[in-house]
C-alpha cells in the first residue's frame, strides 16, 4: 500500500499502491505546519485545498522547498501556514497519479439489451474488455469525482466509467443494426465510435479513455438457444437443396424417420407413409390432368378439321377421361 510521509520535515508518497489514483495526506498535528519539503516523484503531482477549495494543483516532478520564497505557491502556502496558526488541520495535500493508469479491466454489470435487425428477436449481450485512463484536468477530476475523499482508487474509478460507457455501447448497437453474426467481426469498430461519443463526457469529469478495447462478448441462454435452432434449419435447408429436394419434403422425411425411431408409434409411421403418398399421388394426378387437358384440346382440333369422325372424337375422348 502506498504511504504519505512526513519524516524530517517532508512530505512525500511513497511506494504508491497501483491501485490508488488520489489520497490524501492526513496530518498528525503539526506536519504540514512544521514541514519544510514537498517532494513529487516522477508520475505524480497533487492538489493543495484550504477550507475545501484548490489553492495550487502542481504537476511537475521536484523537491518544494516550503521555507522559500521563489515560488508563488510557494508564497501562498506560507500565508495558509501563517494565518491557520495553531489549527489542527491547517491544509488539504492529496496526492495523485499523473502517470497514465493501465490495463483497467472492465466488463458490463447487466447485459446490453437490443432487439436483433435480421431476426428481430430480443438479445442479451454482454462485454468485456480494457482501457486506460489519463488525468488531464486535476481540478475537474478533483471537485467531480474526488469530492473530498480521503482515497480514491482504480474499482472506484471502474464504476463511474461502467455507469457512463454501459449506455452508449446500447443506444450505438441499436442504431448500428448489427446483427448477431456480425457484432465479433466490427468490435474494433464499436470500440472506436463508443471512444468517440464518450469523450466530451470524461474530459467534463477530468480525465481522458485511452486504448478502450472490447475483446470478447458473451450471449445469454435464450439467445444461444434461438441461435442454435436456426442454425440447424439453415443447416438443414442447404441439406435439402444439396439433396435436391424442397425443404417440406424433407421435414415429412425427417418427421418419419423420427417416427420410425420409436417402436411404440408404428401406427404413426404408416400414417406418415400414406400421408405422403397421398401428397405424392395428388402431384402425379397433377401432372397428368394437365397432360390430359393438353391431349384433348388436340383432339378437338383434329375433330374440326375433319381429320376423325364425330363417333372417333366421342370414344378417345371417353378414352382420355378414364385416367382422370
Amino acid at each position: 500500500m502506498g504511504v504519505i510521509n512526513q519524516f524530517r520535515s517532508v512530505i512525500q508518497w511513497q511506494n504508491p499502491d497501483p491501485n490508488h489514483i488520489f489520497i490524501k495526506f492526513t496530518d498528525r498535528g503539526e506536519e504540514i505546519k512544521n514541514a519544510s519539503k514537498l517532494i513529487l516523484q516522477p508520475g505524480q503531482a497533487c492538489v493543495i485545498t484550504d477550507k475545501g477549495k484548490i489553492k495550487e494543483v502542481l504537476t511537475t516532478s521536484g523537491i518544494y522547498d516550503l521555507k522559500a520564497d521563489n515560488k508563488p505557491f510557494i508564497t501562498t502556502l506560507k500565508k495558509l501556514l501563517s494565518l491557520r496558526e495553531g489549527s489542527e488541520h491547517i491544509i488539504g495535500i492529496w496526492f495523485f497519479r499523473q502517470a497514465d493508469i493501465i490495463n483497467m479491466r472492465w466488463g458490463t454489470r447487466v447485459p446490453i439489451a437490443y432487439t436483433d435487425p435480421v431476426y428481430t428477436f430480443p438479445i442479451l449481450l454482454s462485454a468485456f474488455g480494457n482501457y486506460s485512463i489519463r488525468i488531464t484536468q486535476p481540478q475537474n477530476f478533483f471537485e467531480k469525482i474526488v469530492v473530498g475523499k480521503e482515497l480514491l482508487t482504480a474499482s472506484d474509478l471502474k464504476e463511474i466509467f461502467l455507469s457512463r460507457i454501459t449506455q452508449n455501447i446500447t443506444d450505438y448497437l441499436a442504431n448500428a443494426q448489427f446483427s448477431y453474426v456480425k457484432i465479433d467481426s466490427h468490435l474494433n469498430e464499436i470500440a472506436k465510435e463508443i471512444t468517440q461519443k464518450t469523450q466530451h463526457i470524461f474530459e467534463d469529469l477530468g480525465f481522458q479513455v485511452l486504448d478502450f478495447r472490447i475483446e470478447g462478448t458473451r450471449f445469454d441462454t435464450e439467445t444461444l438457444d434461438r441461435i442454435a435452432k436456426i442454425s440447424d434449419v439453415q443447416a438443414e435447408i442447404l441439406a435439402a437443396k444439396l439433396a435436391g429436394i424442397h425443404y417440406t419434403e424433407h421435414q415429412k422425411i425427417q418427421a418419419m424417420r423420427d417416427a420410425a425411431n420409436n417402436p411404440h408409434n408404428v401406427t404413426g409411421v404408416l400414417m406418415q407413409l400414406q400421408t405422403f403418398a397421398n401428397q405424392k399421388n395428388n402431384v402425379t394426378n397433377q401432372i397428368t390432368t394437365e397432360q390430359l387437358t393438353e391431349k384433348l384440346q388436340n383432339l378437338k382440333k383434329l375433330f374440326e378439321l375433319d381429320l376423325i369422325s364425330e363417333s372417333e372424337f366421342k370414344t378417345k375422348k371417353q378414352d382420355l377421361l378414364k385416367n382422370i
